[in-house]
């Protein structure tokens, strides 16, 4: 039987769900390896458990943004290759060594910084090489490109660095037809070209371009490893085209913590937004701003509550917020449900992205950490 969280709220994380998913990405990518994006605590799922969950169910690397978060899987007892993308200077560089972390790299001022930890601390750096092929973020500009591969080839054969990878990011692959995905498929080709006619590639260095949008919807982008993110979680990468199966794994639920009666025109929370047209029965929800459910949700997102839907009623506070129950019955402690899978009718996260003009990456990486998360599967 299941007992009520002694907590407020909880995140239920579904890791039958992610492996589920897992399964259907890996069957999408026809044979290419699958890296995990397990960046931002696993998208607001949590770190460790669903690292563990994906490896389990078939990945064979993780990423992450920054490497902190891979050194706490490390910590952790992961020992699955790891790739951080987003390094900024002074960062752990020597400790990610140490932890076998591998590293991308997009300049030459970050080679250099790499070799001289490889250097302090006798360990080859395992580099994944950058190339910028149109999203104008992280990677070397094409012009750059060039010098980038010069210069991995001088450390390289110092023996501080090893080439592993050669990769870029599509900025519009969630948009079906959109010219720039060509553009940017050819420009890595051309990258591609050039590090080979350099001495950087061969069938030993890793090329991955692919991120969950083009993982399901283009074959052409998946070369040797695809990576993962929001498909993992199971939200749908291009929602306009389906939900290709995938099963999503949050579920946000929180406890009532107030249910009073209160009469017609009562204006209710910060500047009376909102005000009952009857007398009615309200009921305090205690997740707010601090949490992650967005301000502007105010009267557009919907929450289930005593088996139907309930619009917030009035301004989102940092701590909680209101529904309107009518003369249904509501009582402390009963369970409301934000968002899930939508299996008993409660809105899923990819309707409240829709409500609040988002996209579903934002309204799941944005629970807070006061809201514990329990796992099931």
């Amino acid at each position: 039987m299941y007992s009520p969280p002694a907590t407020p709220a909880e995140a239920r994380v579904d890791l039958a769900a992610i492996r589920h998913n897992v399964t259907l990405i890996k069957e999408a990518a026809g044979g290419a390896e699958l890296m995990a994006a397990v960046k931002a605590d696993s998208y607001g799922h949590g770190l460790v458990p669903v690292s563990e969950a994906a490896l389990r169910a078939g990945v064979s690397r993780l990423g992450t943004a920054f490497i902190r978060e891979a050194l706490a899987l490390r910590e952790a007892g992961v020992t699955a290759p790891v790739l951080s993308w987003l390094i900024t200077p002074d960062e752990p560089l020597d400790e990610a060594l140490t932890h076998d972390v591998e590293l991308s790299a997009s300049d030459v001022r970050l080679l250099d910084e790499i070799a001289a930890a490889a250097r302090r601390t006798g360990r080859t750096a395992t580099l994944h090489l950058e190339a910028d092929t149109g999203m104008s973020r992280g990677g070397s500009p094409p012009a750059a490109w060039p010098a980038l591969l010069a210069r991995a080839l001088e450390l390289r054969a110092e023996g501080v660095v090893e080439i592993a990878g050669l990769w870029s990011h599509l900025a519009c692959a969630d948009i079906p037809g959109h010219p720039s995905i060509a553009r940017q498929l050819e420009a890595f080709e051309t990258a591609l070209k050039l590090a080979e006619q350099a001495g950087a590639g061969g069938s030993h260095v890793i090329r991955h371009i692919a991120n969950s949008a083009a993982t399901m919807t283009l074959p052409e982008a998946r070369y040797d490893m695809v990576r993962s993110g929001i498909a993992m979680y199971g939200l749908s990468p291009v929602p306009e085209l389906g939900d290709f199966g995938l099963r999503q794994a949050m579920t946000l639920v929180a406890r009532v913590g107030l249910a009073k009666r209160v009469t017609e025109d009562s204006g209710v929370s910060y500047g009376h937004l909102y005000t009952t047209d009857r007398e009615t029965t309200l009921g305090v929800v205690p997740l707010g701003y601090a949490d992650g459910i967005l301000r502007h949700a105010t009267g557009r997102a919907e929450v289930l509550a005593g088996g139907r839907r309930r619009p917030i009623a009035g301004r989102v506070c940092m701590d909680q917020f209101m529904i309107d129950m009518g003369d249904h019955p509501l009582a402390a402690g009963d369970e409301v449900v934000l968002f899930g899978p939508g299996d008993d009718g409660e809105p899923t996260a990819q309707e409240w992205a829709d409500s609040l003009g988002t996209i579903t990456h934002e309204i799941v990486t944005r629970i807070g950490a006061r809201v514990p998360r329990v796992y099931r599967g």
